[in-house]
C-alpha cells in the first residue's frame, strides 16, 4: 500500500495508464480498481463534490496497488493539501500557465524542505500505516501533475519545464479546443499538431507527456506519439458502450 510505486514507474520511463472513476462511492472504487490501472482519476475540478466527499475512496485505491490522483480545482494550497491529506498519491492541478504558477504549485504539494505544505494527514490513520513514517518519506512518494490548457501555456512549456518538482505535464485536449477558437472539434488540425509536439517538446527533459482521451484507437495514436501517461477514459462510458452493442445484436 505504501509507498505507491507510481513515482517510481515515471523515474522509470514505464508507461502508466489510468482511468477516471464514474462516482464516489466505495464499491465503483473497489470495481474499477479491480483492473489493470496504475492510477484512477479522482475528479474534484467539475465533478460536484470536493475532498470531504472521498472519505475512505484513497485508502481503497491504496489496498488494491492502485494510484489514487486527485484532480483539484485550482492552483490553491488549501485544496492540494486537503487531496494529499485525505490519500492522494498524485494530485493534478489544472491551468497552469507560467513557470510562476508551477512552481507554486510545488511548493503547495510538498513538505519541506522542498515546499511549504501544511503537515497532518489523515489517511494513514485510516488506512493503518505509521503516521509518522508517511510523513516523514510522502516527498518521496508525491506525485505532482501540471495541466497545461491553454496557448499561453503551450507557448510557455519549455520554462515551466524547468521547474523543479513536477512530475506530469499533462495537455487537456478540451480546454485546449476552447484557447484555440475551435471549443470541442478534438480533431482539429492545429489541436492534433499541438498535440503531436508535445511529447517531442519534452523529450529528454525528464518529464513525462501525459493526456485523457476515450476513443481506443486515438488512444493507441497518442501512446506512438510518445504520451507516457494516460487516462484511458471511465468505466461507465465503455459499459454502456459495450450494453448497447449487446442489446443492438441481440434485437
Amino acid at each position: 500500500m505504501y509507498p505507491n510505486p507510481l513515482k517510481e514507474k515515471l523515474r522509470k520511463g514505464q508507461t502508466v495508464l489510468g482511468t477516471a472513476l464514474p462516482a464516489p462511492t466505495a464499491s465503483i472504487m473497489a470495481s474499477t480498481c479491480k483492473t489493470a490501472i496504475d492510477f484512477v482519476w479522482i475528479d474534484t475540478e467539475h465533478a460536484p463534490y470536493a475532498s470531504e466527499s472521498l472519505e475512505m475512496l484513497p485508502v481503497i485505491a491504496r489496498q488494491n496497488g492502485v494510484a489514487p490522483m486527485i484532480r483539484v480545482a485550482w492552483n490553491d494550497p488549501a485544496l492540494i493539501k486537503k487531496a494529499f491529506d485525505v490519500g492522494a498519491v498524485a494530485v493534478m492541478v489544472p491551468q497552469i500557465n507560467t513557470a510562476e504558477e508551477a512552481a507554486r504549485a510545488v511548493e503547495y504539494a510538498f513538505y519541506p524542505p522542498l515546499g511549504q505544505r501544511g503537515v497532518s494527514p489523515n489517511w494513514p490513520a485510516l488506512a493503518g500505516v505509521d503516521w509518522n513514517h508517511a510523513i516523514r518519506t510522502a516527498n518521496d512518494e508525491t506525485v505532482l501533475i501540471l495541466q497545461i490548457e491553454s496557448r499561453q501555456a503551450y507557448d510557455n512549456l519549455e520554462e515551466i519545464a524547468k521547474v523543479p518538482g513536477i512530475d506530469v505535464l499533462f495537455i487537456g485536449p478540451m480546454d485546449m479546443s476552447a484557447s484555440l477558437g475551435v471549443i470541442t472539434e478534438m480533431q482539429d488540425p492545429a489541436l492534433q499538431e499541438m498535440m503531436r509536439e508535445f511529447p517531442r517538446i519534452l523529450a529528454g527533459k525528464g518529464i513525462p507527456a501525459g493526456t485523457t482521451l476515450g476513443d481506443i484507437e486515438e488512444v493507441k495514436q497518442k501512446l506512438s506519439w510518445g504520451y507516457r501517461f494516460m487516462n484511458v477514459g471511465n468505466p461507465m462510458a465503455y459499459g454502456v458502450q459495450a450494453l448497447n452493442g449487446y442489446l443492438a445484436g441481440m434485437r
